[in-house]
């Protein structure tokens, strides 16, 4: 299993445009899609072992914080070599771990190559006004270390950014398996 970090965004970059159609629901989705204080972006996809030990600690933080921030989660797999990432798939996941939030589908996979995106996970948080506060890890737990799983990086920034609290430019980079580039 590689270990891929993110490429940490230039904090203050305004949120890439992305118009990507949600598997579930059919729907067109974009960066602007209606956010109280903020949204959070996860680059993901399904058979990465990284995106599987965080996503249950993820959907949590989603339904802790979808009042004040919205998610979205993007896959931008490579689904000919790697088809259980397909959108198919996809639907089946988001049932299966009950993500409220949109999952889409980046087959260009130019938003990806737009966001920096580098791993899976790979975690964006952006303001009200859609520019970058917080990208990096979640917490510093991955498969096989023994670090608790409690989304305690993201956790604290999406707090922070709630309560207009400045969030620390000192930031850990997220660490998953690389996207799968065409």
């Amino acid at each position: 299993m590689a270990r891929t970090p993110s490429n940490m965004l230039e904090l203050g970059t305004h949120a890439p445009h992305f118009e990507l159609k949600d598997v579930s629901s059919g729907e067109m989705v974009t960066e602007s899609l209606g956010h109280e204080a903020g949204l959070c972006v996860i680059f993901m996809c399904n058979h990465c072992p990284f995106v599987i030990h965080i996503i249950e600690e993820f959907v949590k933080i989603s339904n802790d914080f979808n009042k004040n921030i919205k998610f979205v989660a993007i896959s931008s797999n490579d689904i000919e070599n790697y088809p259980q990432d397909a959108p198919d798939k996809m639907i089946s996941f988001k049932e299966e771990y009950g993500m409220n939030f949109p999952y889409l589908f980046d087959e260009s996979q130019n938003v990806a190559k737009t966001y920096e995106a580098a791993c899976t996970p790979d975690f964006y948080l952006f303001d009200r006004n859609l520019k970058l506060v917080y990208r990096g890890q979640m917490d510093d737990s991955r498969p096989g270390n023994d670090e608790p799983l409690n989304g305690k990086d993201l956790r604290t920034a999406i707090n922070q950014l709630i309560q207009g609290d400045a969030i620390p430019k000192d930031q850990k980079p997220s660490i998953g398996c690389n996207i799968k580039w065409k």
